[in-house]
């Protein structure tokens, strides 16, 4: 939960100030897809994230139905699936089975005790390809309220899958305390190229970022 806590705080500020929704029934994304019509027990985390709870005693695994329309990964194993498509996941004790729409950017931070323990620096972009991929990072204060008065910054990620170009947008607006210089560390990953959750593993690249417009090639 902490080192996704740039993504799960990005949609929280699109929830106050864009009227965005964080937990979505799978309805409202995948309409065409009659399958979902009565699936009650999935459900999206924000744009990128297909969840799916375990609620039986002792359940180690779970049947699952993948959207159709785009492929799927695990987010664990990294491992792509094609959607529309019912599979079997494993669930042992320590996580729930999450997978990662295909053409999906991932912000992870670093491992925190408490949200307030440091900066969101270094973040690591997982980029899901195999569709275009868009996501805003939004930050401000974390501990004031002074977001209402328009103290806070966004940065534009786009990665675009014909030429495999990943675009760091120029960082909007300021709050005190924001950070002036950061690291970015991008993994891509693709359907021939698995690549398992590791926050310890060598990144594809790696950017120091002052807030001007960066693009690179993955």
């Amino acid at each position: 939960r902490y080192r996704l806590l740039p993504y799960i705080y990005s949609l929280a500020g699109n929830a106050y100030h864009n009227d965005g929704t964080i937990m979505r029934g799978l309805v409202m994304d995948f309409a065409n897809d009659r399958a979902v019509l009565n699936i009650s027990d999935q459900y999206l985390f924000g744009p990128a994230l297909l969840v799916n709870p375990v609620y039986t005693y002792q359940q180690r695994q779970r049947s699952l139905y993948l959207p159709r329309g785009q492929g799927w990964y695990d987010l664990y194993t990294g491992k792509w699936y094609a959607g529309g498509q019912r599979i079997t996941a494993d669930a042992p004790y320590e996580r729930m089975p999450l997978y990662v729409k295909e053409g999906s950017i991932l912000p992870f931070g670093p491992e925190l005790q408490y949200t307030a323990e440091k900066p969101a620096d270094t973040i690591t972009l997982h980029v899901y390809t195999g569709k275009n991929a868009a996501f805003t990072l939004y930050e401000d204060a974390g501990t004031t309220y002074d977001y209402e008065k328009g103290q806070f910054t966004t940065i534009p990620f786009t990665y675009n899958e014909k030429t495999k170009v990943l675009t760091i947008g120029e960082q909007k607006g300021s709050y005190p305390g924001m950070l002036t210089k950061r690291v970015f560390r991008v993994k891509a990953i693709s359907p021939a190229g698995a690549k398992p959750l590791d926050f310890a593993a060598k990144a594809d690249r790696e950017v120091a970022y002052d807030g001007k417009r960066i693009t690179l090639q993955l």
